[in-house]
């Protein structure tokens, strides 16, 4: 049991997690049902489609709704006081300790964040920005250009995991490194299993995964801090901050940074797949984007919009509340269902149209208000090199033919699994 999560290689995690997420059925055309139909729904929404969510892995104990209408997702997610979040240490409790900051809310989630938020503002990862496409060109693409053809996925599996372990601070001496606790970060992620054949092998196989985390980070840590606490880095910067009156201990730095793992990486893969996907789908798109490159940033913008990665949030009420009618009792998960929100008719024109000259209006990919994805800086930069990176080096670049094109599917965790392309 254990060799198999030691040993767990990059690939296969990444897909057992795709697998699990996948679920049934078209969540686009279920949210539409629901947005014309009936703008709350009374249960588990993604139960139908067969995903893990919080209300299924904690059943019967707290009443479940679901909002798909644009200004009910954003009042939801923007009130962090009556929409609470500390639930999460519940479902995570069985692999984690220590701190996590997708389970903190207020005045804890404020102080932790303002810790983590300068690692991933704007003014630090442009530091990195040369450093990132420099790795992406000479370890990933410029060895790939006389082969003529390819599965995108497999650079778009790797880059982001390699970015955002340095931008962390893990040593950029060992690339296996990098990919071996990601394989076990999906491990983790894994663990939320709802097949009763799977889950608990699943949810021991988390729990082994948590561990060797742990152990690696912890080395990790410790020689950090021995060497001075110094570095822009993540990991630098915790060392040398204080949290509620004190300096962060080894366990703390290291619990924090594993709690961030899950989305250091397979989201900006996910997200790279339907950008590339959508690019290539799109009539005339990719001839105008490798003309003018001023628009790889509405292409992002639009994508996740389009298909958000994550589609749908979950918060437990921390009072009553009521939407259109119907009454939500304190204690109660609400789903807000960003795949829907972010293709409201009332919000956005032509919203199941893919047009990255749209006007621009907030959109829930990386979530909105004070949970936002801290890391969407990063992702954004390594997607701009990647874009650039790829149409750079690989001359009239298009899908293969002779191969299966691009299919973005997922209940949850959306994203295409292969991407294969020729170039001249």
């Amino acid at each position: 049991m254990k060799n198999n999560v030691v040993d767990l290689d990059l690939e296969t995690a990444y897909s057992a997690v795709s697998e699990t997420y996948k679920g049934k059925g078209d969540i686009h055309v279920a949210c539409r049902e629901m947005r014309s139909k009936s703008p709350v729904f009374v249960g588990d929404f993604l139960e139908q489609f067969g995903v893990p969510t919080n209300a299924g892995m904690q059943q019967g104990t707290r009443p479940t709704f679901a909002l798909f209408k644009y200004q009910d997702v954003m009042s939801v997610l923007r009130d962090a006081s009556t929409f609470t979040n500390g639930f999460i240490a519940e479902g995570l409790g069985a692999f984690f300790d220590g701190l996590i900051i997708l389970a903190m809310d207020g005045e804890q989630h404020r102080r932790v964040r303002a810790l983590l938020q300068p690692a991933f503002m704007p003014e630090t990862v442009n530091k990195w920005r040369d450093q990132i496409d420099e790795v992406i060109r000479e370890d990933f693409l410029e060895q790939m250009v006389p082969v003529k053809k390819a599965d995108l996925m497999d650079f778009g599996l790797n880059f982001p995991i390699r970015e955002m372990y340095a931008l962390m601070g893990f040593p950029t001496d060992n690339k296996e490194a990098y990919r071996k606790y990601a394989a076990w970060t999906l491990a983790m992620v894994g663990g939320n299993q709802i097949d009763p054949e799977k889950a608990p092998e699943a949810r021991r196989n988390a729990g082994i995964a948590v561990k060797l985390l742990y152990d690696a980070i912890k080395d990790v840590v410790v020689k950090r801090r021995a060497d001075g606490c110094i570095g822009d880095d993540l990991i630098g910067r915790l060392l040398r901050a204080e949290h509620e009156g004190h300096r962060l201990n080894d366990h703390e730095v290291v619990t924090f940074v594993r709690s961030l793992l899950p989305a250091a990486g397979e989201t900006t893969t996910r997200t790279f797949s339907s950008v590339m996907s959508l690019l290539f789908a799109t009539p005339g798109l990719i001839d105008r984007v490798r003309a003018d490159r001023s628009l790889i940033p509405k292409l992002i913008d639009e994508t996740v919009r389009y298909e958000p990665v994550s589609t749908f949030k979950v918060r437990e009420t921390a009072k009553d509340v009521e939407f259109h009618g119907v009454k939500i009792p304190k204690g109660s998960f609400v789903q807000c269902l960003v795949v829907s929100a972010n293709r409201d008719e009332e919000v956005f024109e032509n919203p199941d149209t893919f047009d990255i000259d749209r006007k621009l209006k907030p959109s829930f990919g990386f979530g909105f208000g004070p949970h936002m994805c801290i890391g969407q800086f990063v992702a954004k930069v390594e997607l701009n090199c990647a874009i650039n990176a790829i149409l750079d080096l690989f001359p009239n670049i298009r899908l293969d033919p002779d191969m299966p094109a691009p299919v973005i599917e997922g209940a949850q965790l959306r994203g295409a699994s292969h991407v294969h392309v020729i170039w001249d």
